[in-house]
């Protein structure tokens, strides 16, 4: 239903004074799912909005299809914007909300309502054509949102935090449901969030923004794994995150030097540099652990944090490792502070950076 189109942006300034976006370079490709990923205040909605031409660079260029649109007004675009508090009009029906841009464009009635019928059919909202926004859940307000944004068929879709609020279990839902209709319509979509688990189920690739400036592009496993610095690995809860010298080691590994400790990893780098490992990489156990991992090391359980479904066990070497297990093995293994465990990781888990 909808067409797809490229976006370059190139060495973006904006400064809003209270929000500033710096040296901003991206290519997104035709029908990707781009997320922009980072914390309050980084500046995800000014770049959207930028995108959509409600700010004015100071400096650089934004390409649609190829096509400069730096000076080009926002209804000129071709683009598709889902403000995170849904902005529908209150006074329209949900069916005369989804047809706004289509009589904008004096489409003839007939088509108009074509079009609105399938795009509301697409989003299972057909049922809710003739109801007023104040009388919708969450879920439907942005459904209906979505089928208004998308019934002009835009180039481009840009949504603001589409999910954030939403309960968990609308969000789940709408989550598969943006999957579902990317797949079914291939709109190139930019999606902000600074929801890491929303980023990684929903991007083809995600850029990661802080203090105005993308700080780390490239896909979800990318991103969740090989963090590029202290500031992205924190925010994808590596929790492991550690600063030490790496030297030579034997059988094709180096040594990282830690308090201490010497871990076997795998790395070109040498010096001093940062170390990180993902809490699921590490494995816990009461007896020493017979595996094929390199690194293996005693330490006393110092924290245990339940976070419901999983919990969190930190094992004080030192230094002090986090490692994941479910509540069953936490009870399993009769698990507790002031316990000497055992731990082990591949030297592979560790990425130095």
């Amino acid at each position: 239903m909808s067409g797809s189109g490229s976006v370059q942006v190139r060495d973006l300034w904006v400064d809003l004074k209270e929000f500033h976006l710096r040296q901003i370079n991206l290519e997104i490709a035709a029908g990707e799912y781009f997320v922009i990923l980072g914390p309050t205040g980084a500046g995800k909605t000014v770049f959207l909005e930028t995108i959509a031409g409600l700010h004015q660079p100071h400096q650089g260029h934004i390409l649609l299809n190829g096509a400069d649109v730096t000076d080009v007004p926002p209804e000129r675009r071709g683009i598709g914007f889902v403000y995170q508090d849904y902005a529908l009009f209150p006074h329209l029906s949900v069916a005369g909300n989804i047809a706004f841009g289509l009589k904008l464009r004096r489409m003839g009635r007939k088509a108009v309502e074509e079009r609105v019928a399938a795009i509301s059919r697409l989003l299972s909202i057909d049922h809710l054509l003739h109801r007023m926004p104040g009388t919708l859940s969450g879920g439907e307000r942005q459904r209906v949102a979505l089928a208004r944004a998308l019934v002009v068929e835009p180039w481009l879709l840009l949504l603001d935090e589409p999910l954030s609020a939403l309960d968990p279990e609308t969000r789940e839902g709408l989550q598969r449901e943006l999957a579902r209709l990317h797949q079914a319509l291939g709109t190139t979509t930019i999606h902000v969030t600074h929801d890491f688990e929303e980023a990684v189920a929903l991007g083809d690739r995600i850029g990661v923004v802080n203090e105005g400036r993308v700080v780390q592009v490239g896909s979800p496993e990318e991103i969740f794994r090989k963090p590029g610095s202290e500031f992205v690995a924190r925010f994808v809860g590596v929790r492991n995150i550690f600063r030490g010298e790496i030297h030579p080691g034997e059988d094709g590994y180096r040594v990282l030097s830690l308090d201490g400790v010497k871990i076997a990893v795998v790395t070109d780098l040498v010096g001093q540099m940062h170390a990180s490992i993902r809490p699921e990489d590490i494995i816990i156990s009461r007896e020493p652990l017979r595996s094929s991992a390199r690194n293996c090391f005693q330490g006393r359980i110092v924290n245990i944090a339940n976070k419901g479904t999983v919990v969190y066990v930190t094992v004080r070497v030192p230094p002090d490792f986090t490692c994941v297990i479910t509540r069953r093995s936490l009870e399993e293994m009769e698990l507790r502070e002031g316990l000497e465990v055992y731990i082990a990781f591949k030297a592979s888990a560790v990425h130095i950076f």
